[in-house]
């Protein structure tokens, strides 16, 4: 398939012109603690020391009231913010000597070729079976695999295998984003395999060097190439190699790593072994250009999945525009970066009867963070989102009319019905 691009999230309306490229689809296919010394008691104090004790208290009492009144000016609801990454992030990581071969021996484990039949009729009305192949990533031990949507479409059999070989028939698609090139598959009874780790897309940065492993020309199982992040916020347009199906995908990471025919729905992965992204396109104008779509992106459908075995996409229900500094300049906004509620047409920016508009959102609302993740330097809005279940509930952000409040907002199952 080339280079696919899905349409815009309702959440997310990008208005950078596109780059033209092809899918890289199958063949045919806190600090630290301290010991305080002693301190004099207040008795045998100088005067000096006294005033400041006594001007310090003052500065804490006024600093206390000064939270108080920040914390009544930015209007929460009772739930708290919550932060989706912790701990040591991989992303600050670098490859050493020798290391690269041993990342990629040990993510290879979680890489699986996927083979799909698909029925196709010719010209001449006669059906017959045309095969392809591309890549896919255990993120589950009990059989769950993660790949591109584009991968499986329409296939009427798939089949994987396994890095030692090991095939499995016995294989369902059991889950499709609706608006990002994602799918998931399962492989029924099996309980032993090697997920892969999952990393955080939001922290990634460019320069930063990584892997992409898949299977080559849908011919060369678990090749392994090198490069580094060359950006981030990427929108494409892509269609298969006949043209047609043509979608636009956003916030995509940009590599030089070598992207190829086959390598759609591979790793992405950073040197502490974190897969970061999913690969799915290569650009067709230009060498050392490939794209992978964001692993935080997938998180809230697979999160779903484990626990109920079927999964929708979270949405928010709102048109929006990614702010730039030149955006911010013509529309006067307050802040260069967000997600600036507007369409363009006499229809709302706030869909009607959806999450946003229960939750209260109104047009012309910025919304600078979800759940304290910025919008704008940790993905957009959208992407932000995707993170989360239905049914989970997330404060933004958001300015209006020139003041910061927070709304919650208790996101939906997207359906496309």
């Amino acid at each position: 398939m080339t280079t696919s691009s899905k349409g815009e999230i309702s959440e997310e309306n990008i208005s950078k012109q596109p780059t033209q490229a092809k899918a890289a689809e199958g063949n045919n296919s806190v600090g630290s603690s301290t010991k305080e010394s002693e301190k004099p008691t207040n008795a045998s104090m100088p005067t000096t020391n006294k005033l400041a004790v006594i001007l310090s208290v003052l500065a804490l009492a006024f600093g206390a009231g000064g939270l108080v009144l920040g914390w009544l000016g930015f209007e929460k609801s009772n739930t708290p913010i919550t932060f989706l990454s912790g701990g040591q992030d991989g992303n600050s990581a670098n490859f050493t000597e020798g290391s690269i071969a041993d990342i990629a021996d040990k993510v290879s484990k979680s890489v699986v070729s996927i083979i799909t039949s698909t029925k196709v009729t010719n010209f001449f009305g006669q059906d017959y079976n045309s095969s392809a192949a591309g890549t896919g990533i255990i993120v589950t031990s009990d059989g769950y695999i993660l790949t591109n949507k584009h991968v499986v479409n329409g296939a009427t059999k798939v089949t994987v295998v396994l890095d030692d070989g090991t095939t499995y028939e016995n294989v369902e698609v059991v889950a499709v984003d609706p608006m990002n090139d994602i799918a998931f598959l399962k492989i029924k009874d099996v309980s032993d395999l090697t997920a892969a780790t999952l990393g955080d897309s939001k922290t990634i940065n460019v320069g930063q060097q990584v892997i992409a492993i898949g299977n080559a020309l849908g011919e060369f199982q678990n090749s392994v190439t090198s490069g580094i992040v060359s950006g981030t916020g990427r929108s494409v347009t892509a269609s298969d190699g006949s043209g047609y199906n043509a979608e636009t995908l956003s916030d995509l990471i940009q590599t030089d790593a070598a992207i190829n025919s086959g390598n759609s729905g591979g790793p992405l992965v950073n040197a502490a072994g974190e897969v970061i992204g999913i690969n799915t396109a290569t650009s067709a104008s230009a060498e050392n250009m490939g794209f992978a779509i964001p692993i935080s992106s997938v998180k809230g459908m697979l999160a779903q999945l484990i626990e109920t075995g079927k999964a929708k996409r979270a949405y928010l229900g709102v048109y929006s525009t990614a702010i730039t500094a030149e955006s911010a300049k013509q529309n006067n906004l307050p802040v260069t970066s967000g997600a600036y509620l507007y369409s363009p047409s006499t229809y709302s920016a706030i869909v009607k009867g959806s999450p946003a508009d229960k939750a209260g959102l109104k047009d012309k609302d910025i919304v600078t963070a979800v759940n304290g993740v910025k919008v704008g330097a940790a993905g957009s809005l959208a992407d932000l989102i995707s993170e989360y279940k239905p049914g989970d509930t997330v404060q933004l952000a958001v300015i209006r009319e020139g003041k910061e409040i927070a709304i919650n907002v208790t996101l939906e199952g997207y359906s496309d019905k």
